[in-house]
């Protein structure tokens, strides 16, 4: 018997039981960490007395993985897994993917699409009368009727789809703990619908008063307006504070409720969920498979806060754990450190201490905790709030508390840092000894465009706080006498991205000698804001239309713009600069951003009125055309300078 929780019967067995309470049902392979929300949600039962097993990415093409702890006492926990399962299988381009980062051998294919209606809807075959609990990010997602991108239609509830009994939405421990200790009292589940942070399904005449209601499902998958009114409905409700019951109806017979949001853990009680037994490692039964890659990230990485008040419109981390911050104490911090000492593995660095954000260790503002998070601005957004407090001592003195820790050599910050807020601190402190004690060659951080237009629906700063932020970084960086560099993500066809847009972009990056090796493609996930404007092309905190770049064809030329100075973009760049009217850039001056090539110097020639006459521009002759210092582009043979 191993310190893991059971996988299979005979560990059950093997623990004198003869049935399990509950059985937690997860996509991903069992990794016993606290980065890992079934985890902590079978450790937490386990903590609360209940019998657990866990049932890792079952195949749900037969009954035999479903029987194989039979029918629990209490029922099942059910979750997709740590990302949306179709997030986790499918390219923003709806290419399947290979890999699989939370699969033995990190290797696609162990789960099916929409993981959390299939598990659910296969143990209400087997178990019809079994409670069935279904979380995690999936769900918390996916919890009112959405756009999903992959059917590129509006689903209804996940709720619905999956016949599951309750669904917990956000971070689930308190909701965890409360059914529980009511099913094990002998409840129902259609009793237990007074719990903060659910959802349930029910009939009108059941219907809770003092409620919010919402456009139905079949409102908001016709009409567009609707669906994007819902979504500001419901993002104004996500306050534990004020918001309100939320009401939706999903067919004629069924409506959705969701319960107003938790209470957040208190900093005692986040303690508590993170010193709890975890092996915080893979179950040993993946290692001949070759292991789960996702432990490699997180094993020597310390989560030291949840919640996320930097709400960026295209990020679900607001949505699911909320825009209040809760952190760790330092003592937990350190105990969860000095215990990596004694792991074999542990080669003395700490990858990472963050968490959603890595510098947000206290409330935004001071009003928060009695009135809630304001519902019609951001605490950061295009310009902090100035009610915003900006303070990093106390993150400041743990780092270092962490660095004396004898045996550890370095303590690194990989999460994202939010520069905006650390430029807001008058004390330079954070700053200095980020870049001289934390950054392991390159920082990491999001701009993500340069077009204040984008950033604004992105819900992100202006540039200027970037570039404002880059030159401090740099300045620090040479006086600590270190050669370091940012890393900048960035982001493609973004709503609101237009290709004038994606071109000013280029034009930064190439002003600025920067040359990403990665570009993200918008990625419509569930229940986010910048999703509404990409279904609806509107913007639902303003209700303004949204230009949507949607063609398979501008995605891949906007996308091509970042990387403009890569040799298999270049016809798609010189045909799309030909559109925009801006050929002055086609050349190999500095201001350039690429070389013609033969195709483009031909279609030149037959759009040029001399065409056929003497002097005419043809590919065969040295003189190609004109830079626009008028100085003549010269080729070798029959290949042009910078490329084929």
């Amino acid at each position: 018997m191993t310190d893991f929780l059971p996988i299979l019967p005979e560990e059950v067995a093997q623990r004198g039981w003869d049935q399990v309470d509950f059985v937690c049902v997860t996509g991903d392979a069992y990794v016993d960490h606290p980065s890992f929300g079934i985890a902590i949600i079978s450790r937490l039962l386990e903590s609360l007395g209940y019998r657990v097993a866990i049932l890792a990415q079952p195949d749900w093409r037969t009954d035999r993985d479903f029987t194989r702890f039979g029918k629990p006492r209490l029922g099942f926990f059910v979750t997709g897994g740590n990302i949306d399962t179709m997030v986790n299988g499918y390219t923003a381009a709806k290419r399947k993917r290979s890999d699989d980062a939370y699969s033995p051998g990190n290797k696609a294919g162990r789960r099916p699409d929409r993981a959390t209606i299939v598990y659910s809807q296969k143990i209400r075959e087997i178990y019809p009368d079994s409670c069935i609990i279904i979380g995690g990010l999936e769900a918390s997602l996916r919890r009112f009727a959405h756009y999903d991108y992959w059917d590129d239609r509006v689903r209804p509830s996940i709720l619905l789809d999956s016949q599951a009994d309750l669904l917990i939405y956000g971070m689930g421990e308190h909701q965890t703990a409360q059914i529980a200790k009511r099913l094990a009292a002998g409840e129902r589940p259609d009793q237990i619908r007074d719990i903060r942070g659910i959802c349930y399904l029910c009939h009108q005449f059941e219907l809770p008063g003092d409620s919010v209601t919402c456009a139905s499902f079949s409102k908001v998958s016709t009409d567009l307006q609707a669906y994007a009114r819902a979504t500001k409905q419901q993002l104004d409700e996500h306050d534990h504070v004020y918001g309100k019951t939320v009401v939706q109806k999903q067919d004629d017979q069924w409506y959705l409720v969701q319960t107003p949001p938790a209470i957040p853990l208190t900093q005692q009680e986040l303690d508590q969920v993170f010193e709890l037994p975890y092996q915080r490692y893979y179950h040993p039964i993946y290692e001949k498979e070759g292991g789960v890659k996702a432990i490699e990230e997180v094993e020597f990485s310390i989560m030291h806060n949840r919640g996320c008040f930097g709400h960026c419109n295209f990020c679900s981390i607001a949505t699911h754990q909320g825009r209040v911050i809760t952190c760790r104490s330092h003592e937990s911090v350190l105990r969860e450190a000095r215990s990596f000492l004694k792991n074999p593995r542990f080669k003395g660095y700490i990858h990472d201490v963050g968490g959603p954000t890595a510098n947000f260790r206290q409330p935004s503002c001071d009003k928060q905790a009695k009135l809630g998070m304001c519902k019609d601005r951001k605490c950061l957004g295009q310009s902090p709030c100035p009610a915003l407090k900006a303070d990093h001592r106390d993150y400041v003195q743990l780092l270092r508390e962490l660095r004396a820790i004898p045996g550890i050599k370095k303590v690194f910050v990989r999460s994202g840092v939010r520069y905006d807020y650390l430029l807001k601190d008058p004390d330079p402190t954070f700053l200095r000894e980020l870049v001289e004690y934390h950054v392991s060659g390159q920082l990491k951080v999001a701009p993500e465009h340069c077009s204040n237009a984008v950033l604004a629906k992105m819900g992100k700063p202006p540039i200027s706080v970037y570039e404002q932020f880059a030159k401090k970084f740099y300045q620090t960086t040479k006086a600590v006498g270190k050669e370091q560099y940012l890393v900048p993500y960035l982001m493609s066809s973004h709503p609101g991205s237009t290709m004038k847009d994606a071109l000013e972009l280029a034009l930064f990056l190439k002003k600025h000698n920067m040359r990403p090796e990665q570009v993200q493609d918008f990625y419509p996930t569930p229940g986010t804001i910048s999703t509404c404007m990409f279904y609806t092309g509107i913007d639902p905190l303003t209700m303004e239309p949204v230009y949507v770049p949607r063609t398979p064809q501008e995605k891949a030329a906007q996308r091509a713009m970042l990387q403009y100075f890569r040799p298999e973009n270049r016809r798609l760049i010189l045909d799309t600069l030909v559109k925009l009217g801006r050929e002055d850039l086609i050349g190999t001056g500095s201001d350039c951003l690429v070389p013609p090539d033969r195709e483009y110097l031909r279609q030149k020639a037959a759009r040029s009125p001399k065409a056929g006459r003497q002097g005419a521009v043809k590919p065969s002759k040295n003189k190609l055309g004109e830079k626009r210092t008028g100085k003549p582009i010269r080729q070798n043979g029959n290949r042009s300078k910078g490329g084929r």
